[in-house]
């Protein structure tokens, strides 16, 4: 007897909201848990999968695999594949997913009060602080990188906006800095919700700068 041909099996539709409403739209597109996120992972540039797996603790391989197939079919990231001797996949934003970094920087301004407390279980990343900071670094008249010393680690910034790659923030140390900026969470949180700005940090010794070019005289006010 021959074997029964099996139907197909059709894509998985993602859920709509079915709304005409531009809020809805969104939602469709970055609704889904782990996706901003991802998009904060890729602020900092062209990621490799491992990469951004290690630094999402708590997504599974497979519900990351599943986020990064549907925002490469909603057009927010870009596979593509490096030259060799590196012969690996990265993952980047498009212009599109770059426009999400006023919707992070404005959702990392609103949560910070709940920052308070750290709890045993929260993870921590440096570079988690990058989009609280950057609100302090805004309408500086210097453009350049920024590299920030936490208890919890190094990351850079990019003061004056990002650049053609999408990049404003990187983990670690950066290659080049125009400053640098040593602090701890406590004073990054209250510079990132507007409770204090730079110079009066700078001024009281809450933060310290250093180097020689222009944005750093900048930042210490000089």
């Amino acid at each position: 007897m021959p074997r029964q041909q099996q139907p197909a099996t059709r894509p998985a539709r993602r859920r709509s909201y079915d709304q005409f409403c531009a809020t809805a739209r969104a939602l469709d597109s970055v609704g889904d848990r782990w996706t901003l996120l991802i998009v904060r992972e890729l602020l900092a540039g062209p990621r490799r999968y491992t990469d951004l797996h290690a630094d999402l603790p708590g997504v599974s391989t497979d519900v990351l695999a599943s986020r990064l197939k549907d925002m490469e079919q909603g057009g927010l990231v870009t596979r593509r594949r490096l030259p060799p001797p590196a012969a690996a996949s990265v993952y980047e934003l498009t212009g599109r997913g770059r426009g999400l970094l006023p919707v992070l920087a404005a959702l990392a301004e609103w949560g910070a009060p709940a920052l308070a407390e750290r709890r045993p279980t929260d993870a921590v990343r440096a570079h988690w602080f990058a989009l609280v900071l950057l609100r302090a670094l805004e309408g500086t008249a210097h453009e350049g990188i920024v590299e920030v010393h936490l208890d919890e680690g190094e990351f850079h910034v990019r003061a004056g906006g990002a650049k053609d790659d999408g990049a404003v923030y990187g983990d670690g140390p950066a290659a080049r800095a125009d400053a640098r900026l040593t602090l701890d969470a406590e004073v990054c949180l209250a510079l990132g919700q507007g409770e204090l700005t730079l110079a009066e940090a700078v001024g009281d010794g809450r933060v310290e700068v250093s180097g020689d070019g222009p944005l750093a005289t900048e930042l210490r006010g000089e």
